[in-house]
């Protein structure tokens, strides 16, 4: 890492925290039952300019896409922090320390721990080849986490098939497997799941899902063969000679250590309980606080031990995790409105989309819609707090989420194949999805923008199989 770009994430680091210092606890009526639903206006303006203004002026945009993330983040904090005062600074440091600092520390981790991982040799990008290869990770990311599953093959498959002239449909598929719906097995795969599992749900109650993530996987893979044989059929031919392919070798192996590492602290983080510690009146816990340490030294210790050809082989530069870090500030900030609304429950401004949802149909699709375009974890949290509420009101929580796993299991599954398979319908919907598309883009791939990738891939494809679940599941 540069001199520059060390300085640069310093600069960053601290000018996120800065607002947090000195705050006081504060104790004022929940915002979320008194914010309106337009409030939500400022989250709209950025995922709108992340959709268009690379198409209508993409030099702008590669140029300034941090001052468009700071002007929406500004249209919302000013007026917030104007009418709610300490409320609105608690609410804002509250998501930086909790939500986006840990957020942005776990990619930056996986970002460079994987980068360090090159598997050359041979492999070739054909129908078959990439369709083991997202087996592969749909797999993996149930045990790694859909976001160091892809970490660890976004570069392989962009190798294998960078002789390819169609090569952005595998993309997509390789965000709808890996990024999302192979994470659906196990409490590491997805926040939400794992949020579900400290919540009370049994480590592998999620393999109840095995059936769901079974059909949507075999159909995605199935109609990703038939989509890449077309179009391989159409490549010019530039298959290597047999005599000069290469073995297939894996440099940098040492990094799967630091892989393990990143995935024990999660674990850890959610396994332990020693306690809080007051950061300015936001509470954060120690053993958070103990993982995001482990991250970064598992980062910063794969950056001292790999060579730097590694690196090069891998083209690793910093463009993609600096692109997420900017743009996700912005999406935390501006999303705060819509996250205190949708907790407030019955009695914010959705009150009539939670009282509307009752079964599991209903629950798979409020849930996944949300999850498309908000954070999933609180998503799914909100919901299953809600069916609690409304399943077994004045029941200790650890006995309702008992009864819940036993009687109602069909609506606990949608929560959860709702929140981790609908992450998969928008850029933003699950955070390796965004890291991937720029991963791919510095790779000079031509990925679809924001609404092309709705309305050409995720819309015709996933929807419709997400139709022809809720008829054969919910």
């Amino acid at each position: 890492m540069t001199k520059k770009l060390i300085v640069l994430h310093i600069v960053l680091f601290f000018s996120l925290i800065t607002p947090c210092i000195g705050l006081g606890a504060d104790h004022s009526t929940e915002i979320g039952n008194l914010l309106p639903l337009w409030s939500i206006l400022p989250f709209a303006g950025i995922l709108l300019s992340i959709a268009l203004i690379p198409l209508v002026f993409p030099h702008f945009w590669h140029d300034h896409f941090p001052k468009v993330s700071i002007f929406w983040s500004l249209v919302f904090a000013m007026p917030f922090v104007y009418f709610f005062k300490e409320t609105a600074l608690r609410e804002i440091a509250y998501i930086i320390i909790i939500d986006y600092i840990p957020f942005i520390l776990l990619l930056w981790s996986l970002f460079v721990v994987c980068g360090g991982i090159h598997i050359k040799g041979t492999l070739k990008g054909t129908p078959a080849v990439n369709s083991i290869i997202l087996l592969i990770g749909a797999i993996l990311a149930s045990f790694i986490g859909t976001t160091g599953a892809s970490m660890l093959l976004i570069r392989p498959i962009l190798r294998s098939n960078s002789w390819r002239v169609h090569k952005v449909h595998t993309i997509v598929f390789f965000i709808f497997l890996i990024c999302n719906i192979g994470g659906s097995l196990t409490p590491l795969g997805d926040p939400p799941l794992f949020l579900g599992f400290l919540h009370g749900v049994p480590f592998f109650w999620t393999m109840n899902i095995l059936p769901e993530m079974m059909f949507a996987s075999i159909i995605l893979l199935f109609v990703y063969f038939i989509f890449d044989s077309h179009y391989y059929k159409k490549e010019i031919l530039t298959a290597v000679p047999y005599s000069e392919r290469e073995p297939i070798k894996i440099d940098g192996v040492h990094n799967f250590i630091f892989l393990f590492g990143i995935i024990g602290a999660v674990l850890f983080s959610g396994s332990v309980k020693l306690g809080q510690i007051n950061l300015g009146g936001i509470h954060q816990t120690v053993e958070n606080l103990i993982k995001d340490a482990l991250l970064i030294l598992m980062g910063i210790a794969s950056l001292i031990t790999t060579r730097r050809e590694i690196h090069k082989n891998n083209d690793f530069s910093w463009t993609p995790i600096l692109e997420v870090a900017y743009l996700f500030a912005g999406i935390f900030i501006t999303i705060i409105p819509a996250l205190a609304i949708l907790k407030a429950g019955e009695n914010g401004a959705l009150h009539w989309l939670i009282k509307s949802v009752d079964s599991p149909a209903q629950y798979f699709w409020a849930v996944g819609m949300l999850s498309s375009f908000l954070d999933n974890a609180p998503t799914y949290l909100t919901f299953f707090n809600s069916m609690l509420g409304k399943f077994y009101p004045e029941i200790p929580e650890a006995a309702a989420v008992a009864l819940l796993i036993v009687n109602k299991i069909a609506h606990l599954t949608a929560i959860s194949v709702g929140a981790v398979f609908m992450g998969a319908n928008t850029y933003i919907g699950n955070a390796p999805n965004f890291m991937v598309k720029s991963i791919a883009e510095e790779a000079g791939v031509n990925m679809p923008g924001f609404f092309g990738y709705m309305f050409k891939y995720s819309i015709p494809i996933l929807v419709v199989l997400f139709i022809i679940m809720t008829f054969v599941f919910f």
